[in-house]
Order: C-alpha cells, then structure tokens, then sequence
C-alpha cells in the first residue's frame, strides 16, 4: 500500500458535528476499502491565503484538518470523487508521500544522528 496525506479545508460556519461526521465519513472510505488511517491533526479554523468561491459564496476563513493514510490508488479516486462533490468541502487535495517506511522515514545513518 501507498502512503498518502489528504490535506482538507471545509466551511467554517458547520456545527462541529459536521465537521466530525466529514472527518468520520472521509476515515470510513478508507478503512472500508482496507486501508490505514495512521494520523488525524485537526488545525482547527484559520484565514484563507486568498477568498475562495465555493457553493456560491466567498469564504475568507475555513477549518483546515490533515489525515494521514495507507491505502490503494483506487481509494484516492474515490476519496477525490466524494470530497470534490461534498458541500462542506471548500478545497482538499491529496499527497502521496511515498510506497515504502524507508521512502518516508529518514533513517539515522542517513541523518548522521545516534540513536
């Protein structure tokens, strides 16, 4: 399996309830389909480097939130395809960080440090 991260900013005017069941949903896509949720960091809700324009209004503030996961390319289509479609959704994009631990882990003997 592939190791990606899916970076997300939705709306900021949600119930936090919203905000959790998108977090839930978009965790539940992967696991369903065999992959590994390893990290969820809620950055909580920050201004927009820019306005963006989304379901017909501009939003200058949005909650930003990371996910790290092991998954199938297929699963990053689908994720893709729900969250562009996803009415809380402003932007999100997923990063494929790497396909192997030694890809994504720099190793002591690399970095010169003692472990």
């Amino acid at each position: 399996m592939v190791f990606y991260e899916l970076f997300c900013i939705s709306r900021t005017r949600l119930i936090e309830a919203n905000i959790k069941d998108l977090v839930k949903q978009t965790s539940l896509i992967v696991m369903n389909k065999g992959g590994v949720v390893r990290n969820l960091k809620p950055m909580g809700e920050l201004p927009l480097p820019y306005r963006i324009r989304k379901h017909q209004e501009y939003h200058v503030q949005g909650y930003q939130w990371l996910m790290q996961f092991d998954a199938n390319p297929s699963v990053v289509n689908e994720l893709n395809k729900k969250l562009k479609v996803d009415p809380r959704v402003l932007r999100h994009a997923v990063i494929r960080l790497g396909s192997k631990l030694e890809d994504i882990v720099v190793s002591a003997e690399k970095t010169g440090t003692k472990v």
